[in-house]
């Protein structure tokens, strides 16, 4: 990866007595300052009081100074008050699209995660009825989230918690009975009353959990392009005593103890600000039991490195306890949890907020039916997580370059017809070194600047999981090809630079088909 190439020179041309501290590359705000700049000679100057200009050109001349002479760099330049810039050459970008043609599918995929086991924890709703777009929105993310910690070297595995025990499932057996204590409604709850002959509200709460998780969950999930390595059920959990495990372990520990006919945890030993209640006096235990029964079997008996939550904003108030619960369980710092944001559709300029068929917010079935799955999972993976998401569906229809996913989708395509004309007219196509030393155009080189930022989106995604840099990355990455393809004809006149271009379009074709496989989105060859 070029990018920590040149990590690796600044760490070289950084001398001993130099003071230890870390520092950043990214590609700088202004185009004409270069590829990659840092601002360590900053980071130097509030530590030492020295010029910082000063300190940038000294780390400018000890890196050009190393033997043997750099050659992955044309130039470097200082600018004020302290930045360094540096400007790839030529010939480094060439040898880099090299590498992503013999790389193929594999360009992008790094060893950073060292086989670490990591668990993706998403969607996760009560059994209570169909997915919506709200509580789908973690869905996409958390399925590629999962995609680029795989891509990054981790051992991954997604799972769906269920939370198919406790007074939600007493409260759905009410409303299959639709008794004087009914609380949910819509077209799936007088399914459900004609399928189950149970008369106790439980039994009946149970049975009609099992049916919204086998036949509407579950094919919801299938339509969303999301394959699940466990489903975990909250009732199994209990049944196997692995709740009651976690339990006697923090009684084992002193943190838990009784007060008003309950049991508590000592959860404000662990930074909360209150202690919290885990069998409740009626001896119906708590969600946060449940949950330490589940993270108990994620790291007592599944030993994951690192486990990944993610929820919707409405529950940020349940964060404390959990991660207390899970330090208590001998595992602090094991656990992150990712919050989103809701979500509004947007549909002629209005909110759109009641499903036609099912009596409650929009499905994620319905959404599906409406934009199609690429779309669909673009859009949601275009904001942060903490970011609220409107989601403009109409947009979303659009069949135009108007529709980022069209964009992106449409140059993939593209690429596919130039090849399709050049096996028409029969021309042999061969990479080689010396070939393409002739892609010098400006668009050429700006295209494969792009390629290369490819692993470093990886890279950056799998360590702080703002995975929205994908779709970004992909619209970025269509700009830069679209623009080469308006400004540099493929087959030309010159035989050898056909070949250079062609092998740039196969590179350019890689990467895309990649970041598209990553989102979980197709790469069409026509549209």
């Amino acid at each position: 990866m070029i990018r920590r190439e040149l990590q690796e020179l600044i760490q070289a041309a950084v001398e001993e007595n130099d003071l230890a501290v870390s520092f950043s590359l990214s590609p700088p705000l202004v185009g004409n300052h270069g590829d990659y700049a840092t601002s360590l000679a900053l980071s130097w100057a509030k530590k030492t009081k020295e010029d910082p200009l000063a300190l940038a050109q000294r780390l400018k001349s000890r890196i050009l100074g190393l033997k043997p002479a750099p050659a992955l760099l044309e130039k470097i330049e200082v600018a004020p008050p302290g930045f360094v810039n540096f400007f790839l050459s030529p010939s480094c970008l060439q040898k880099e699209a090299e590498q992503i043609l013999k790389q193929g599918g594999k360009y992008g995929c790094l060893k950073i995660g060292r086989h670490q086991k990591v668990q993706v924890e998403f969607i996760s709703a009560n059994p209570t009825g169909p997915l919506t777009v709200g509580n789908a929105r973690g869905g996409f993310w958390g399925d590629v989230l999962g995609n680029v910690l795989k891509a990054a070297g981790f051992k991954v595995e997604k799972a769906y918690y269920v939370n198919d025990y406790g007074m939600q499932v007493m409260t759905l057996g009410h409303s299959v009975l639709k008794d004087d204590q009914a609380k949910y409604k819509g077209g799936y709850v007088d399914w459900l009353h004609q399928r189950i002959g149970e008369k106790d509200p439980y039994r009946a709460g149970e049975a009609a959990a099992r049916l919204i998780v086998e036949e509407m969950i579950r094919r919801t999930v299938a339509k969303m392009g999301i394959e699940y390595d466990e489903w975990i059920s909250e009732t199994w959990l209990h049944q196997s005593k692995r709740v009651e495990k976690a339990l006697a372990l923090l009684e084992k520990k002193d943190l838990t103890y009784e007060k008003d006919a309950a049991v508590w945890f000592k959860s404000s030993q662990f930074g909360d600000q209150r202690d919290r209640v885990i069998v409740k006096k009626d001896e119906w235990k708590t969600y946060l039991a449940g949950d330490a029964g589940l993270h108990y079997y994620k790291f007592n008996e599944k030993k994951f490195d690192r486990v990944i939550n993610i929820w919707g904003a409405d529950h940020y108030g349940d964060v404390p306890g959990l991660m207390a619960v899970v330090e208590a369980l001998g595992h602090p710092g094991k656990l992150e949890i990712i919050l989103l944001q809701f979500v509004t559709l947007i549909e002629k300029g209005q909110e759109l907020k009641m499903s036609k068929r099912a009596g409650v917010y929009v499905t994620m079935e319905e959404l599906l039916e409406m934009v199609g799955l690429p779309a669909t999972r673009f859009f949601f993976l275009q904001k942060s997580a903490d970011t609220h998401l409107n989601f403009d569906v109409d947009l979303a229809r659009e069949q135009s370059e108007k529709n980022p996913v069209y964009y992106v989708q449409y140059a993939h395509a593209r690429i596919c017809s130039i090849l399709a004309k050049v096996r028409a007219q029969n021309l042999k196509h061969k990479t080689t070194s010396q070939g393409l030393k002739l892609l010098n155009h400006l668009s050429e080189l700006a295209l494969i600047k792009q390629l290369i930022r490819f692993p470093e989106v990886i890279e950056d995604s799998a360590q702080d999981y703002q995975i929205q840099r994908l779709p970004q990355y992909a619209l970025d990455l269509a700009a830069a090809f679209h623009r080469f393809y308006r400004d540099c004809r493929v087959i030309d006149q010159d035989p050898d630079l056909t070949q250079a271009r062609l092998s740039l379009l196969l590179a350019t074709q890689t990467v895309l088909k990649n970041a598209l496989a990553l989102m979980g989105i197709p790469a069409p060859e026509k549209m």
